[in-house]
């Protein structure tokens, strides 16, 4: 089973580097890498081809973004992953052990950062994916190819498609809930505080799961409302 790994990017030449390097391992047994760039203004694209991924320009948007890499991947198997996310060594290996009995399936993440709430934030996203099937963009989803096309896709909707495509995978099964770590960046639980930022994702995802529409919440999201 041969692995794609599909990165979505948009100005991310701050952090593209290491995460390319810490896929090194994975592409020496034969992992396929594709960066999606969704219209970059810095040197996104130029670092993610010095590393040796191969970059394709599209419109902006993650969901648009990662449909079109997951067209072009090679793989039988693909695994979406965040511009500032680290897999563990042997994510390639876990990653086919795990679909030979479950259709689709994500890591645990820890948060990385200054702030010790980020620990308990992680638990708590790990915790809630564990006990509900759904996955976060953050915990790098993963599933067959096939279970990918037959779900149709990621929703091409401004915000919640991590959470809109977990629902249509669960169609197909249960997830594998890996233990090893995916390492993410803590830099928006920084940036716009741990606590404000908590209590917006609950409010986002509750309004969500209530019915409001994903445009609605893009507004809110990005006011930080």
């Amino acid at each position: 089973m041969r692995l794609s790994i599909v990165i979505p990017a948009l100005d991310e030449a701050g952090v593209i580097a290491d995460t390319l390097e810490a896929l090194a391992p994975l592409v020496a047994r034969g992992a396929d890498i594709v960066v999606v760039d969704g219209g970059s203004r810095d040197a996104t694209a130029r670092i993610a081809r010095e590393h040796g991924a191969r970059v394709l320009d599209s419109v902006r948007g993650r969901a648009r973004q990662m449909n079109a890499g997951a067209a072009i991947a090679t793989g039988d198997a693909l695994l979406f992953l965040h511009a500032d996310t680290r897999l563990p060594p042997n994510a390639d290996r876990s990653v086919q052990a795990a679909l030979t009995g479950h259709p689709w399936g994500r890591f645990d993440i820890r948060i990385e950062g200054p702030a010790r709430m980020l620990v308990l934030v992680g638990a708590l996203m790990n915790l809630r994916s564990r006990l509900t099937g759904i996955a976060t963009g953050d915990q790098a989803m993963f599933m067959r190819r096939e279970v990918f096309l037959a779900a149709g896709g990621f929703p091409e909707q401004p915000l919640m498609e991590d959470i809109e495509l977990s629902r249509r995978l669960r169609r197909a099964g249960w997830p594998a809930c890996l233990r090893e770590r995916a390492t993410t960046s803590g830099r928006r639980w920084i940036e716009h505080g741990v606590w404000r930022t908590i209590l917006l994702m609950w409010r986002l995802r509750l309004a969500y799961f209530l019915g409001a529409s994903p445009e609605r919440l893009r507004a809110r999201y990005e006011r930080r409302a």
